[in-house]
């Protein structure tokens, strides 16, 4: 089969399209062809030797990747819910080595969901990480409740465009932040407000904010901290907040979550397999590359500017 190996860490020009050997899968595994995966911002952290790296150091060769879409091929001895055939997407294996950057995958069955009928395998593709990391900000982590007003920052990406619509489809007033440039497409989401963070500070504008979904680390982790509610409650998804922060969030005593990790369930991706088919979540793809063309896909996702979710077709 065919698979995306990096040869060392460092820039995109350390891939390397291999034929190696086909996994093999174990009795609660299943062996998916693969359609399409996506790339999200810790498969570039990974590629330049930070986050998850030494996870698959020790599983050499190097694939990156952990959200796929695709067939399945051959079912382990103890899977019942799957059958080859079926079409079937998830988050592979999240925190460790997946090597979903290939042909064929060998994926635990209670990661994976049928693939709604009404989605591509690109969209499928699409609605894993990110979707998931939406949905268990706001459910699993912070329990966003009906009516909440939400501040989501960096509305228009990968994440942020899904929790947007999970958002309002638990009731709450959303606010999101975004360029100029994506007012529409964030509103077009369902967003009730939308601030342009470069022309205006959202602590100027906002206040008595019961939840924040905090994307973007740092000093914007503090000044979220300044519109929350005393009894608000802040998610933060990357990493590298400064102690002075975290100090802060503990002084209010707002309820903060400084940095969530997104993790395989089964329960939650079928969940979001259920929202993909009652329309409710719609993924928005603004890039999809060629397998050759993972290079160009993993500095378009380096750019910081992406819209929504960037997918590789295999």
């Amino acid at each position: 089969m065919k698979a995306i190996t990096l040869e060392k860490f460092g820039g995109v020009e350390n891939f390397k399209i291999q034929n190696l050997p086909m996994p093999t899968i174990s009795e609660n595994e299943v062996l998916v062809k693969v359609k399409a995966f996506s790339v999200n911002p810790v498969d570039v952290k990974t590629r330049v030797g930070g986050s998850l790296a030494k996870e698959l150091e020790n599983d050499p060769p190097i694939i990156l990747g952990w959200d796929i879409s695709g067939t399945i091929e051959e079912v382990g001895a103890n899977v019942t819910n799957f059958k080859v055939g079926d079409e079937v997407f998830g988050m592979v294996k999240f925190g460790q080595s997946a090597k979903a950057y290939a042909e064929y995958v060998a994926a635990p069955a209670d990661h994976l969901a049928l693939k709604p009928a009404n989605i591509t395998h690109p969209q499928a593709a699409a609605s894993t990480l990110a979707a998931l990391t939406a949905w268990q900000a706001l459910t699993y982590f912070g329990k966003l409740k009906q009516n909440d007003t939400i501040l989501i920052h960096a509305a228009a990406g990968g994440v942020g465009h899904f929790a947007v619509q999970i958002a309002k489809h638990l009731g709450a007033n959303v606010i999101g932040t975004s360029s100029e440039k994506n007012k529409e497409f964030v509103l077009s989401l369902g967003a009730n407000e939308h601030i342009d963070y470069r022309s205006t500070k959202f602590e100027d504008v906002v206040s008595d904010i019961d939840f924040v979904l905090e994307t973007m680390g740092y000093e914007n982790f503090g000044r979220s901290i300044d519109v929350l509610k005393p009894t608000g409650t802040i998610i933060n998804l990357p990493s590298g907040l400064s102690d002075e922060v975290k100090a802060k969030a503990i002084q209010k005593g707002v309820n903060a979550n400084f940095f969530m990790t997104v993790f395989s369930d089964s329960h939650d991706i079928n969940t979001i397999a259920s929202l993909l088919q009652s329309n409710i979540l719609t993924p928005y793809i603004s890039h999809q590359y060629s397998f050759e063309e993972i290079g160009a896909a993993h500095t378009q996702m380096e750019s910081g500017s992406t819209v929504g979710k960037i997918v590789v077709l295999v």
